[in-house]
């Protein structure tokens, strides 16, 4: 019995792992296109396949369901929140780096930080924490005991809460009046100066 195979469809296995690569990282861009635009809560893996032009199944055949997907663009952006801490000279300009990294990846930074929407126990995710963390306990580090009091880990504490609250209220333009055209950064970095001089 003869085959109705053609040599089009010979080719086709081949093709897909190259198709779904691109795939998988179009459905993580339309997400964050998304996330950015109207908030997670708005995320649908159906309206995301839509959006790349293929089944409904295909996003879950990357992410398994809408949490698989949300932890993934968490632990990119906790990968690449470490990768620019680790570019900064030293723990002021880490804070800068944490407050641009915001301002550039503001659907990742909206993820990141709510456990409620991520996969427990997921192993990337947790990896990527640790280096971030990592990143900036070593920028705390770097800074000596008059510069931040004798207790790293408060100083630690003290500076993830400075960077991170500002560039949440950033986001949510809770300063566009008190900061209004000024440099968000030049803001930042002069906060930081005045709350590490009180610990001198």
């Amino acid at each position: 019995m003869s085959s109705s195979k053609t040599p089009a469809d010979e080719k086709k296995p081949a093709d897909r792992p190259y198709h779904h690569g691109d795939l998988r990282r179009a459905i993580l861009g339309a997400a964050l296109d998304v996330i950015a635009a109207d908030g997670p809560s708005a995320l649908s893996l159906r309206d995301l396949a839509r959006r790349a032009g293929v089944s409904h199944a295909a996003p879950a055949h990357h992410f398994k369901d809408r949490a698989g997907l949300l932890t993934a663009i968490a632990a990119e952006g906790f990968g690449l929140l470490a990768t620019a801490i680790r570019e900064a000279a030293n723990l002021q300009e880490a804070g800068v780096h944490y407050v641009r990294f915001a301002r550039e990846h503001p659907a990742h930074f909206q993820v990141m930080f709510a456990p409620g929407l991520l996969r427990d126990g997921d192993l990337e995710l947790a990896t990527a924490r640790v280096l971030a963390g990592d990143a900036l306990r070593d920028a705390v580090a770097a800074v000596s005991p008059e510069g931040r009091g004798t207790d790293a880990r408060l100083a630690g504490v003290a500076a993830w809460s400075l960077a991170h609250g500002f560039a949440t209220l950033r986001l949510s333009h809770n300063l566009d009046g008190p900061v209004g055209d000024q440099d968000p950064e030049e803001v930042f970095r002069e906060l930081a100066t005045m709350l590490f001089r009180a610990t001198e």
